[in-house]
């Protein structure tokens, strides 16, 4: 399934997301430079000096090349970096579909922190489960997996225009989000026990951050909302 559009205006511009989509595009433009002029292992090197490697991160320690700054805040800089052409159009087409309703929601700032917030925890999922991996860990996704968790709980009723396709068939059709992203994060919990060089305990790690984040702050908005002396 492959996510056209959605059907949920949103009030605000989505300034965060763009500036997010663009700052990834931009450094992968970068990497294609270094690519150009350096070649397979110039572009490796920057790769292994930006990647989470949850090796460097469990020990504190830099495997060569060192990192441009200290592993915990490989955490950070890895989101915005990307394997391939196909990588960075696949993240970028979820974050402007889902990413815009979300910041509309949370408000500008208060979504570059759930963005980022989300995306560490993503990592650290991966980690968690492979602690002595050497393999570096790149990409969006992560981040992107909170925007669908918090998505799936503050907008189940809207609809998400989806091309599908099953060897040759292929159709356009709308489906309930609840159920779009429902049927995602199945996929991302089968997939886990095939591996297949793919952060699968990200994307689970992810959505689960994301949704954790929604329920608490309705707990907490509850909490104040019982306290409130109505007239």
């Amino acid at each position: 399934m492959i996510p056209l559009k959605d059907d949920n205006p949103t009030s605000t511009f989505p300034f965060v997301t763009v500036f997010i989509i663009v700052l990834n595009t931009l450094i992968f433009i970068f990497q294609m430079l270094i690519g150009a002029s350096l070649g397979t292992k110039g572009l490796e090197y920057f790769i292994y000096k930006t990647a989470a490697i949850p090796y460097e991160i469990v020990h504190l320690t830099d495997i060569h090349p060192r990192n441009f700054l200290p592993p915990p805040f490989t955490l950070l800089t890895a989101m915005f970096v990307h394997g391939n052409l196909f990588h960075l159009l696949a993240n970028m087409l979820y974050l402007w579909i889902f990413g815009d309703n979300i910041e509309d929601r949370l408000g500008h700032f208060k979504f570059i922190i759930f963005y980022l917030g989300t995306g560490v925890v993503a990592s650290l999922a991966h980690i968690a489960v492979n602690p002595s991996s050497t393999t570096p860990l790149i990409g969006a996704s992560g981040a992107i997996a909170g925007v669908l968790g918090a998505y799936f709980l503050l907008f189940p009723r809207a609809y998400v225009v989806t091309l599908i396709y099953v060897f040759i068939f292929v159709d356009i059709v709308r489906i309930p989000a609840v159920v779009f992203l429902g049927i995602w994060f199945f996929f991302q919990v089968i997939s886990s026990t095939a591996g297949g060089g793919i952060a699968w305990y990200a994307h689970i790690g992810g959505f689960l951050a994301g949704t954790t984040i929604i329920l608490l702050a309705r707990s907490v908005g509850s909490r104040r909302y019982r306290g409130v002396t109505r007239r």
